[in-house]
């Protein structure tokens, strides 16, 4: 692996990280509400599946109107993503300030094998409501700020282990194995195991691999 860097999303430039997460502010009523809405969509989803609730179902189970459930959420994909917005917030600041080599002051090299391992872990344990969120609508993946989060990261980090590849593309190249609905389509085919181990062999033959200059 690289030798060891002062590399850290905060020393690069921590304000071009799109940080995500921050719920907006409330009154105390209305954030009760919210809470009580996500949590009968979390039990509902564990128990039917996300392809099997309905938003009226939702509401019914939270107790409220369904005008109320579509002009705080939209739709089921905006309750997919108020759901994974806390979880997603886990990873970000596990990237941003958590122990290495997943957090700042590993190699850069190593942190990428730590970021695609931990977000490879949370597509598994979040898959339909990722699936949800980012094949909404077409493109939808790569408007959310979590993907461009997550693109950020992985640029900054290939940038620092190996300059002279194209950072910007290769981040996007290297999360396309990772997009929820190919992973969705190969649940059966590819244990978890198997993804995760391809990830970091994939991983490995971009930061050691040699490249030849373009003719």
């Amino acid at each position: 692996m690289t030798g060891k860097s002062d590399y850290s999303p905060v020393a690069v430039d921590v304000g071009a990280l799109p940080r995500f997460g921050e719920p907006p502010k409330e009154r105390a009523d209305a954030a009760r509400n919210r809470l009580k809405i996500l949590d009968a969509a979390a039990r509902l989803f564990a128990e039917h599946g996300v392809d099997g609730v309905s938003m009226d179902q939702i509401a019914a189970e939270a107790k409220v109107g369904k005008g109320t459930l579509f002009r705080r959420f939209g739709d089921k994909a905006g309750m997919a993503a108020a759901l994974l917005d806390a979880r997603e917030r886990d990873l970000q600041e596990a990237i941003l300030s958590g122990p290495e080599p997943l957090g700042p002051g590993a190699p850069p090299g190593d942190r990428l094998l730590a970021f695609f391992a931990a977000y490879a872990e949370f597509l598994d344990a979040n898959l339909d409501l990722v699936h949800l969120s980012e094949t909404a609508s077409p493109g939808a993946r790569y408007r959310i700020g979590a993907y461009a989060f997550w693109h950020q990261h992985v640029r900054f980090l290939l940038s620092e282990a190996r300059p002279e590849l194209d950072a910007e593309h290769l981040a996007h190249a290297l999360m396309a194995p990772l997009a929820a609905d190919l992973r969705r389509a190969t649940t059966r085919a590819l244990p978890a195991e198997r993804v995760h181990r391809g990830m970091d062999q994939l991983i490995q033959l971009v930061l050691s691999g040699a490249v030849s200059p373009r003719r």
